[in-house]
């Protein structure tokens, strides 16, 4: 711990709390630029600067308490800092970006692949399942408080990896990517039931055609699989609701893995 730090305030002129204050803006920066809801299109940049610059007042201290030595402000350091945060806001957006995915699948699967809506957090157009699903994922993350988790996982961090510490960047990327891996399975569970309840209705009209050739199935067949389609996912909203309550126990794990491969060898 470097002599003299206090907890007290921000004293720039302390050796190295200016270093460690630019380090830590970057840091948040990482999670401001991939957490829900801080980096939504519809939130400006001077606001998420604004929170970036605030944050680094009231944490500095804190991390220039837990600095192990005089932290330098290098190229390495700093993309350090920046992966470190970005890590933190990762398990949640990998969470919103499952959600927009089993959105995008059962727009296409139940026919409504063509109704799109503005999705407000990207700006952008969307299918409307696929916003639907990652609103609702966002109100039931925001329920839990998961941007109070990120903002206790980033303290814990200063903890576990102190600011300007020496990290192994190939291994800490490489969990990154590891974890990009869960969106497409923590997607395709989130759309099963209803894909699985949409193509048993499929089997069943193809079985009707057949045994009803003179029936103009086509004028029922579409309909009624949007129909089967949104009733499935009205039944499967709760159950989605009660995988994203076990988010925190998944996030601790991701964190644990990711801030483990960061540390060099011999700090682990």
């Amino acid at each position: 711990m470097i002599a003299g730090a206090t907890t007290a305030g921000m004293d720039l002129f302390a050796p190295g709390a200016a270093a460690t204050a630019v380090l830590l803006s970057l840091r948040l920066t990482g999670l401001v630029l991939i957490a829900p809801v801080f980096s939504a299109q519809t939130v400006p940049v001077m606001i998420r600067t604004t929170l970036v610059v605030l944050l680094t007042i009231l944490i500095q201290p804190v991390a220039f308490a837990n600095a192990h030595g005089i932290p330098q402000v290098t190229p390495a350091t700093a993309i350090g800092e920046l992966v470190v945060g970005f890590s933190i806001g990762l398990g949640a957006a990998l969470l919103v970006g499952a959600a927009e995915g089993a959105g995008d699948l059962l727009a296409t699967q139940i026919g409504l692949s063509g109704a799109s809506v503005l999705d407000p957090l990207n700006n952008a157009s969307t299918p409307v399942l696929s916003s639907f699903l990652s609103l609702f994922t966002v109100t039931v993350l925001l329920a839990l408080n998961v941007h109070l988790g990120m903002l206790e996982a980033l303290a814990t961090s200063l903890r576990a990896i102190p600011v300007g510490s020496a990290l192994d960047l190939p291994s800490g990327l490489r969990a990154l990517l590891s974890l990009g891996s869960s969106l497409f399975v923590v997607g395709l569970r989130f759309a099963a039931p209803v894909v699985a309840t949409v193509m048993i209705g499929n089997v069943a009209l193809a079985v009707l055609s057949r045994a009803a050739p003179q029936l103009n199935i086509l004028s029922v067949a579409f309909p009624l699989q949007i129909w089967l389609g949104l009733f499935a996912l009205g039944i499967a909203v709760p159950f989605i609701a009660g995988a994203l309550a076990d988010w925190p126990a998944h996030y601790d794990h991701q964190l644990t893995t990711i801030f483990t491969a960061l540390l060099p060898h011999g700090a682990r």
